[in-house]
């Protein structure tokens, strides 16, 4: 990632905090810190701070847990709903092949 001297990356709180569930769901930091293309150290902090409920996105206030938590179940429900969607398909598609 290029960045010009003197200029900082700014994230959002949705990229941190799924930044954050990756690491706590048992990826390694630095597997995640390469594949989203954070540096580790920083990647560390936001587990760190949302630990402690502090963790904020660019400009942001800090985020309680419960609003961490509510981010978190609007992130499984999205994945939950894309999960479904696949399934209607290929459901719709061997249904139309087996006639």
């Amino acid at each position: 990632m290029s960045k010009e001297k003197g200029t900082r990356a700014a994230y959002t709180l949705e990229f941190k905090l799924e930044a954050v569930r990756l690491v706590q769901g048992g990826q390694a930091k630095s597997v995640t810190a390469r594949i989203l293309g954070v540096p580790e150290p920083t990647l560390g902090n936001w587990v760190r701070l949302a630990g402690q409920g502090k963790l904020a996105g660019a400009g942001a206030k800090p985020v309680s847990p419960e609003q961490m938590e509510l981010a978190r179940l609007r992130a499984e429900l999205a994945r939950v709903k894309m999960e479904r969607d696949i399934l209607k398909k290929a459901t719709a598609y061997f249904a139309k092949e087996s006639l």
